[in-house]
Order: C-alpha cells, then sequence, then structure tokens
C-alpha cells in the first residue's frame, strides 16, 4: 500500500497573509484605523518560531501552553517594534494566538486539494499530513473538511521536531506504517523536499514558481507509487 505524507500550510491550505496578516487582522478589530500593514510586521517575524531551529528539538514544549509561550512573546514582540507598549503588545499577541488557527478567519484550501486527496485514496493510497504547525492543526484540519481523508496527523508542535529534522520524518514514517511506498508532497524546498530525500523518501515540490500542481504530483504518484491491487 502507498502513503503520502503532505505537508499542511501552503501545500493543501493556506491563511491570507500567515502570520503578519493575522497580526494586522486583529489590530483591524481592535484599534481600525491604525495604519500598519503586514510589511511592517514581518521583519520581526522573520526568526523566532520552532521552525527557523529545525536542528533543536523541542519536546519540552509538550502542552499547547508550553507551545505558544515562546510564540507569543515573538508576537508581542512584533507588536512592540511597531510602538505597542509592552503591556498593550502582550495583550494583542494572546488575541492573535486565538486568532490564528481559527478556520473561520482567511485559512482556506487550495482549489484542488479535495479532488486530488479524494482521486489518490479512490486508487488504494492513505494520506498523512506531516507538518511544522501551530498545536490547534488537527482541529483546523477537521474544520476544513480533510479529517475523513487523512489517516493521520505528525505535528511538530506535538512530537518536537521540526522538519527537515531526520526525526520529524522518521515520526511520518511510524504514521504511516511503513508502506510498501512511501512520498513526501510539499511546498519548501528544504524542510519538505531536502529533509525527505535525506531520509530516503522521495519527494516532490509543490507550489510556487518551480513546483508542481497537486494534481501534477498525484499523477507522478500514481504512475510511479504502489498501490493496492
Amino acid at each position: 500500500m502507498g502513503v503520502i505524507l503532505w505537508d499542511f500550510d501552503g501545500t493543501l491550505a493556506h491563511r491570507e497573509g500567515r502570520w503578519a496578516g493575522c497580526l494586522v487582522e486583529v489590530l483591524d478589530e481592535e484599534e481600525p484605523g491604525h495604519g500598519l500593514r503586514r510589511e511592517d510586521f514581518r521583519p520581526a517575524l522573520r526568526d523566532g518560531f520552532p521552525w527557523h531551529r529545525p536542528d533543536v528539538p523541542h519536546p519540552e514544549l509538550d502542552t499547547a501552553d508550553a507551545w505558544w509561550k515562546p510564540v507569543e512573546e515573538l508576537l508581542a514582540a512584533a507588536y512592540a517594534g511597531a510602538g505597542y507598549d509592552r503591556g498593550r503588545a502582550a495583550a494583542l499577541a494572546r488575541l492573535a494566538r486565538v486568532r490564528y488557527p481559527d478556520p473561520a478567519h482567511t485559512w482556506q484550501l487550495y482549489d484542488d486539494t479535495l479532488p486530488v486527496l479524494e482521486q489518490l485514496r479512490a486508487a488504494g493510497f492513505r494520506h498523512v499530513v506531516l507538518s511544522n504547525h501551530v498545536p490547534e492543526l488537527d482541529g483546523l484540519i477537521d474544520a476544513l473538511g480533510l479529517s475523513g481523508l487523512v489517516d493521520a496527523v505528525v505535528n511538530s508542535a506535538v512530537t518536537g521536531y521540526e522538519k527537515p529534522h531526520p526525526e520529524a520524518f522518521a515520526a511520518g514514517r511510524r504514521a504511516a506504517g511503513d508502506p510498501d511506498a512511501l512520498w513526501m508532497v510539499g511546498d519548501n524546498p528544504v524542510a519538505d523536499v531536502a529533509g525527505a530525500e535525506a531520509a530516503g523518501i522521495p519527494a516532490i515540490l509543490v507550489h510556487g514558481a518551480n513546483g508542481a500542481t497537486l494534481a501534477e504530483a498525484a499523477a507522478r504518484i500514481s504512475r510511479r507509487g504502489t498501490a493496492p491491487r
């Protein structure tokens, strides 16, 4: 049986504006007319998330509160850098924590996500999400209507290992159940593609200037993968 490891954010689904967009959305609700843009926050968000240090495992961040604590501090620092005092910055960061994984706010599947997953499932493949993400990923997958197609979710916020760390892919392989054929599909050439290939897993880059579409990735897997007979 063949199994496909799927990255989530940027591969199966996307959030408009990502983290910087979320910070602006909070201000849009809390302080209309604030005048700040996503570009004002992006420099402060280029470093400091767990996935920016994939060589450093973080199994000690084993609850949602523990995982979010340093991330909230990072978000608060971004607000502070935009001119907010410490107390207000921390309060806005707490609101961003709630808003970011809320499926009601700008999260959406790519147009071909459901058709591709359904096509591959009908052909006998199973799906596992392998993602560097927030602790609430399972709920987000469910809210977006993917839980019926996804057999397992391996989330760095739970395992403590960020792609491309070898243990992230080892965890993905275990969740896949040591199948006859295993593939990785993702939008990040380092975390997804190089990391998977270093672990002996063939990988396909999707989206972006040099990536395939999900349908093209599915066609390649169907031609070369292994499915039940």
